[in-house]
């Protein structure tokens, strides 16, 4: 193998978002926020959505915050009442 090529793999810890389920695993991913695991400074990467909290996997589904561009149109253009 070439020497230098290859990106630093590393621990990181991963934060779902919408459950707040946490699990250490490796990544090349790089952080700003960072937390002391076991004497080691180890970057946190937060997700928005993960298998935990997935609709596919968990059978349930999430209201969005706000609608799309479909209802954006129709609410800009739609018949008036």
């Amino acid at each position: 193998m070439k020497p230098d090529i290859h990106p630093d793999y590393h621990k990181v810890v991963f934060i779902d978002s919408a459950t707040g389920t946490e699990w250490t695993s490796r990544s090349t991913l790089k952080s700003n926020e960072t937390r002391d695991l076991d004497g080691e400074s180890v970057p946190v990467i937060r997700l928005d959505v993960s298998a935990v909290s997935h609709p596919f996997w968990t059978g349930h589904l999430r209201e969005a915050a706000r609608g799309g561009k479909v209802d954006e149109y129709r609410r800009r253009y739609g018949k008036k009442k």
